[in-house]
């Protein structure tokens, strides 16, 4: 449930304002002053939204936008107060407010509000670590890792950022092993520098050694001119060996020099070449495994393993999930310029309960896929039919498709005949003179009913009561009497 702070000094405002934002289905936290206000922000930087009072008796919500924007706090804030002139419109949005509204504000339109701007900070966020990610200085803020099973994961790479240690990151594929190297490159001296991805898998076995080390000129066939390899580009910066462990044997022996020594040896040349290259590698398979096999040399992985960080898998971390999906809504629907606001509550229980065996990389596979499909405003469960497939097999997913309103076929004017109107349903009616269990009433409980009916039927004209039963009206007082109903009558004197 994502988190509001709402801030006003005065509390039936808040109580208010905080109820409106709870039936939204957002959990409020509540403040009476700017000075508490942030220091919850500073506590907590991963609030959803603020909604923030201009006029407070110790800091003003203008002081409290500008002290944010000189920290960092990148909370997006809206603005509510009783002043509505253009002046105070100006001025909250030139501090950074992503919403502005007169009190007393409609229930909708608050709601409203909220989710635009978590939206809105969802995409900002999701930009500012794309341009980190670029400069090569991504740090742990701009990756999505509040689960406690990262904290482990996030402390190794602030303590790993710190030296020159070649680092060795292992984990599942997908579980995004490039951004935690990314996280050590960008919390390190080499921030701003060079970052040089290189997938090991994925380089033809004989071009290897010249995509890692470079060559010269004439060295093969083919090679035309001098060519900087991968290290070289790297040099001053970080080069980051994904899945190291599909290097062929006879290039492990040429990056352990280059490990040990500092140096490389193109192809072709006639002398090493120093380099100052920061290693990070990683794997999806256990090295020490393949060291044991003999597929990966032992010499190498103790070099490479010096300061090993496990990664764990998307199933290990769900309570990173909410953030992840949001993340990922408001990036897909900026891209394919959809109003995607979120997801609903049975996707986020669907999505909870699978084991997501591609990690992060298929999650965001999975909800591009579901933005690209949708047509509302939040991601409903049948945008996520391969995960129903794969959770609850192929036949649920064809009740899902099937219990969907589907549009009939086109139909002339001609031929259309009435829509077939459904019969009503006879009630059955209760026997008067059986009773709920099937037992017939006693001739006495029978007779004091009719009585009781007839009075009412009659208004109570006890001579019109006593003519309709066929009795006298001496017989109908004796009754009344006799069954407890003569109290509070009043006798008809026609």
């Amino acid at each position: 449930m994502t988190r509001v702070l709402v801030v006003d000094d005065d509390p039936v405002q808040l109580r208010l304002t905080a109820e409106i934002a709870n039936r939204a289905g957002f959990k409020p936290i509540t403040a009476t002053g700017g000075e508490q206000a942030l220091a919850i922000l500073r506590d907590d930087p991963q609030l959803g939204a603020v909604i923030l009072d201009l006029v407070m008796p110790d800091l003003d919500g203008m002081t409290v936008m500008e002290i944010m924007r000189k920290e960092g706090l990148t909370t997006p804030v809206i603005i509510q107060t009783a002043n509505a002139s253009l002046e105070t419109v100006i001025t909250a949005m030139r501090q950074g407010a992503a919403d502005y509204f007169v009190k007393p504000v409609s229930p909708e339109r608050l709601v409203i509000s909220l989710r635009n701007a978590m939206k809105l900070d969802a995409l900002e966020a999701a930009i500012r670590a794309e341009q980190a990610r670029k400069s090569g200085t991504f740090t742990r803020k701009d990756m999505i890792a509040a689960a406690p099973s990262m904290a482990r994961v996030i402390s190794l790479c602030a303590k790993a950022a710190k030296s020159a240690i070649p680092v060795l990151i292992e984990g599942e594929t997908g579980t995004g092993k490039e951004l935690v190297a990314r996280i050590i490159q960008g919390t390190g001296e080499r921030a701003g520098k060079a970052f040089v991805t290189v997938n090991c898998g994925a380089i033809p076995p004989n071009l290897v050694e010249s995509v890692l080390f470079g060559h010269k000129k004439g060295a093969f066939t083919g090679a035309h001119a001098d060519q900087a390899g991968k290290f070289a580009e790297a040099h001053g910066g970080t080069i980051f060996l994904d899945e190291v462990g599909e290097l062929p044997l006879e290039t492990q022996v040429k990056l352990l020099r280059a490990l040990q020594e500092g140096e490389i040896e193109p192809v072709g040349a006639t002398r090493p070449e120093k380099v100052n290259v920061r290693v990070i590698s990683a794997t999806n398979r256990r090295l020490l495994n393949l060291a044991k096999s003999g597929e990966f040399r032992e010499d190498l992985f103790y070099r490479l393993n010096v300061f090993p960080i496990y990664v764990p898998p998307l199933r290990e971390r769900r309570e990173d999930l909410q953030a992840l999906v949001d993340h990922f809504i408001a990036r897909f629907s900026a891209e394919a310029g959809k109003r995607v606001l979120g997801a609903s509550a049975a996707v986020m229980d669907l999505l909870n309960a699978y084991d997501w065996p591609g990690n992060v990389r298929q999650l965001e596979n999975t909800v591009y896929r579901a933005v690209v499909l949708s047509d509302g405003p939040f991601l409903e469960v049948q945008d996520f039919l391969q995960i129903v497939a794969h959770s609850s097999g192929r036949d649920e997913a064809l009740r899902t498709v099937q219990s969907l309103p589907a549009p009939s076929q086109p139909v002339h004017i001609d031929t259309a005949v009435a829509r077939p109107r459904p019969e009503p349903e006879a009630v059955a009616a209760r026997d008067r003179f059986l009773s709920d269990s099937g037992e017939l009433h006693a001739l006495a409980d029978i007779e004091r009913e009719a009585i009781a009916f007839a009075i009412a039927h009659h208004g109570g004209r006890m001579s019109r009561v006593a003519r309709a039963l066929g009795i006298g009206r001496s017989t109908l007082y004796r009754k009344l009497h006799e069954y407890g109903m003569a109290e509070g009558l009043i006798s008809d004197a026609a």
